[in-house]
This record gives C-alpha cells, structure tokens and sequence, in this order.
C-alpha cells in the first residue's frame, strides 16, 4: 500500500507519544487525539474521525476485558481471604525459616515472586512487607536489601512474564497480531533470566553489609522500621482486633482451611499448566487466553467457597462487595491503557476496518505495519541490532511509570518487524515487554509502585531505584543476549 498523509501522521503522533513518555507524562490525551487525526484524516472527514476514537475504544476494551476480568476474579479471591485472615496465616510461618539475613534475602525473593505471580506486586507487597520484612531485618538482613528483593521478584520478575494472569503478554500480543503464548512463554523464560541475574548482582552488592541474627544493628533497623509505620501498624491492629471479633473461632477454623486450600489451589494449576506444554495432556497445550481462563475459573471458585466460609447468610452480599472492589481495582490499573492500545491497534489491519468502519471487502489500512515496511529495505537484517533496539524502545516506554502503558507500541512494532528484524517476532516482543515492565513496573522508576516498597520498607525511592539499576540492566542485557543466541 502506498504511504498516505494518514500513514506520516500515524508516525508523527507515535513520535509524539515517544517523547511524552520521556517526559514522564501520560500519553491518553495524545493517543485520543491522535487516532482522531489520523481517522479524520484517512476518512477525509471529521464525523469519521469522531466515530473513529470510540470504535477504537470499543475495540480495544472488547480484545481486553479478559485482562480486566482476571485481575478482578484475583483481587476479590484476595479481599475474601483477608475477611479470613488466611492470606496471614499463608506467609507467617516463613518467618519462622528467615535464621539469617541470607536466608532471608532468598526467602523473600521466593515468597514475593510466588505470591505477585498470583496475585500480583501491588496487592501482594503491603501484606509482604508487614509480615516478613521486619523478620528478615531481625535476621539481619537491611532494610535496603530488603526492598531491593521484593521489588526486583515482585515488580520485576513476576511482572514483566506476569504468566499466570497473562495480562502482559496479552497485551503486547494483541497489538502485534500475534497469538498470547507466542509471547508468553518466551517473556516467561527471558523474565527469570532477567531476575535470576538481577538477585545475583544485588545479593554480591550487598553481601557485606548483612548483619548478624538479632544483633544491635539488626534491633535498630526494626526499631526505625516500626517507627516510620506506627500509624499503619495501629490501624491494622485495630482492624485485625475488630475483625477477630467478629468472624469467631468458626471463622478462625476456616482460615487455616484457606490458607492451605489457596496455595495447594494455585501449585496445582502451575503444575497443570506447565504439564501442558510437556508431552501430551488430554486437555492439549494452553492457547491465547486458555490460561487466563482457567485460573480466573479457579479463583471465582475459591472465591465464592471463601466468600460462603465467612458467612453463609451474607455471602450474597459479600461476594458483589469483593467483585466491584476488584473491577474498581483493575479499571483504575489498566483503565488507561483502552485508548493507548486503540491508537496503536490502528498499527494492525486486523482492527483498522472496526475502527475506521470500513466494508469487509475495502482495503484494510495498518499505518504502522506500512510504514516499517516502507522502509524495510534501510532497516538491518540484524538479530543483536533489532533485539536491543525494541529493548530500548521498551525502556524508554516504561518511563512513564506504568509499565504497561507502552505494552501495545512494542507489541505493534515487534509484529510490524517480524519480516527484517532477523528475529521471531514473539521473542522480539517479549524482550520489549521485559524493557518496558522492568523499567515502569517498579524497579527503576522513582516515580511508579516502587514508592509502595521503598515507603513499606523504610527506605528512599531515589536510593532505592538507584541500587535496583545496576542489577536490573544487567539483568536485562543478558536476557536479551540469551534470547539473540538461543531462540
């Protein structure tokens, strides 16, 4: 297709959107605007343009309310468990493991990476860091090392892959034109690479400074810890003693029902959905949304025996109380992300025609995927220059903070590659994902969730992502080179 004034603007406005997420500011005002133009434009006319950005949000809401649903079925199976007081009683016997800071510091690393798998980093890290990282302080393990662990294994590796729920690779898949375990199983191996290097570096960096088991030092850290979170500490307790209260000893009983259920649950479906890929399963190897589907189906059960286990006559209730919570959550974590992904779905022909309202047998335009093309020829046929560019391309996406707002560009553009990039294009768009939800998911940035782990854990976030920067990119250069060499 030859390059129209709609295909140079489509490129002007993701230019546009580039240097916005370099100024750390967001780009759904600049991504509504630009699928007006570019529309209005294409149509010559405003009335298309007008139509065009709420098909666009149309569209992109449609190919994403799974994301949305899962993250909902997961918060509320979170927020029943907590009427229970099971998800304390799942971690506070690991306490009992942290003898030493080094321990801890690996202890944590498991216990967040499991946790923020399931559940995600957000809800998971207030539970983490109330519960555990005052006793992996006692064993000697600082503060900061602390609050490095939990975000590169919860922030960081659980999130960038985000396997089990999938909302990631979905993301970066659907704007590529691609099939979700495409990417999902390849962002799943290149995420514990990057981790695996990444708790390794930080583990040298700070092996020095852990301290002995309960020292002075060890005390005095705790001590400021308390300190700076006294008043959190008060009202939890507050809230605990009301809620112990309330539910009773019957209550009480199915806690430690939960508490074993949920993790046993959730080990059993990771064990299924890995047998799937080896061998042959009866129930074949999971594909697109699949997986997603059946953890959401497992969590909704859960939720409603929890929901039942609090109490049988308010159960009714209950349970729509924990699904608004949920929906309220994920709208206000992904919501932004419907008109980014609609503009950058006008990147693919396999949207442009519900977008634009184009007859079935009219020419499907994909302003993204013409204009790499347009210039394929000038493009090198280098697997190391193509792999590190979409990196880079991803890091400076996850400068917004988001981590996940810059999903559907390096999603679009790895699809759009796929032809002179030297590299598959799922393997391309997983090392952009890594780039992207590494970066603005809560390990480099000041500015994102890594407030949440430095404010927990009693320490700077300027310091905090200043310490995760050496470990986190060496993290993610040898990913990207494991996957050059290797896939």
């Amino acid at each position: 297709m030859e390059l129209s004034a709609a295909h140079w603007l489509y490129a002007l406005v993701t230019l546009v959107v580039i240097v916005t997420m370099l100024f750390r500011k967001g780009v759904v005002l600049p991504t509504i605007v630009g699928t007006f133009l570019v529309a209005g434009v294409y149509k010559g006319s405003f009335i298309g343009g007008f139509m065009a950005v709420f098909n666009a949000n149309l569209v992109a809401a449609r190919e994403l309310f799974s994301i949305f649903l899962i993250i909902t079925l997961m918060v509320a199976l979170l927020n029943s468990l907590k009427d229970l007081g099971a998800d304390q009683r799942m971690i506070t016997p690991i306490q009992k493991v942290m003898v030493n800071g080094h321990i801890a510091y690996f202890v944590l690393m498991v216990v967040t990476y499991v946790i923020s798998l399931f559940f995600w980093p957000t809800p998971a890290v207030p539970l983490i860091c109330a519960l555990l990282v005052p006793a992996a302080m006692r064993a000697g393990l600082p503060a900061m090392g602390a609050a490095m662990i939990v975000a590169i294994a919860g922030q960081g590796m659980a999130l960038s892959s985000d396997y089990i729920m999938q909302v990631a690779p979905m993301l970066t898949a659907t704007s590529g034109g691609m099939e979700t375990v495409q990417v999902a199983d390849k962002a799943m191996i290149l995420s514990v690479i990057t981790g695996l290097t990444a708790v390794a570096v930080a583990y040298t960096m700070m092996y020095k400074s852990i301290a002995k088991p309960n020292s002075e030092e060890a005390q005095n850290a705790v001590n400021l810890l308390n300190a700076m979170t006294a008043n959190k500490d008060s009202v939890e307790a507050e809230v605990s003693a009301a809620s112990e209260a309330t539910i009773g000893q019957r209550k009480e009983i199915w806690g430690k029902v939960f508490a074993v259920l949920v993790p046993l649950s959730m080990l059993a479906v990771m064990i299924f959905m890995f047998s799937t890929k080896i061998g042959d399963s009866e129930a074949g190897t999971f594909a697109g949304g699949d997986g997603a589907a059946f953890i959401g189906g497992v969590a909704a059960i859960l939720l409603i025996l929890a929901s039942v286990a609090f109490g049988r006559i308010h159960a009714l209730d209950k349970i729509g109380d924990h699904i608004t919570d949920g929906f309220v959550f994920a709208f206000r974590a992904m919501g932004p992300v419907i008109p980014i992904a609609g503009f950058f779905f006008l990147g693919s022909s396999d949207f442009t025609g519900s977008i634009l309202s184009l007859a079935d047998d009219a020419s499907k335009p994909a302003f993204l995927f013409n204009l790499v093309q347009s210039i394929q020829a000038s493009i090198p046929e280098n697997a190391f220059f193509s792999a590190f560019g979409i990196l880079l391309v991803g890091i400076v996406t996850g400068l917004d903070g988001s981590g996940f707002s810059g999903l559907p560009l390096v999603g679009a553009l790895s699809g759009a590659m796929s032809n002179s990039a030297g590299i598959d294009p799922g393997t391309l768009a997983a090392i952009g994902q890594m780039g992207s939800v590494w970066t603005g998911g809560g390990t480099l940035i000041a500015w994102s969730s890594l407030v949440a782990v430095a404010g927990f854990c009693g320490v700077s976030v300027l310091e905090l992502a200043r310490k995760n920067f050496i470990p986190v990119m060496t993290g993610l250069v040898v990913a990207t080179l494991a996957a050059i060499i290797f896939m």
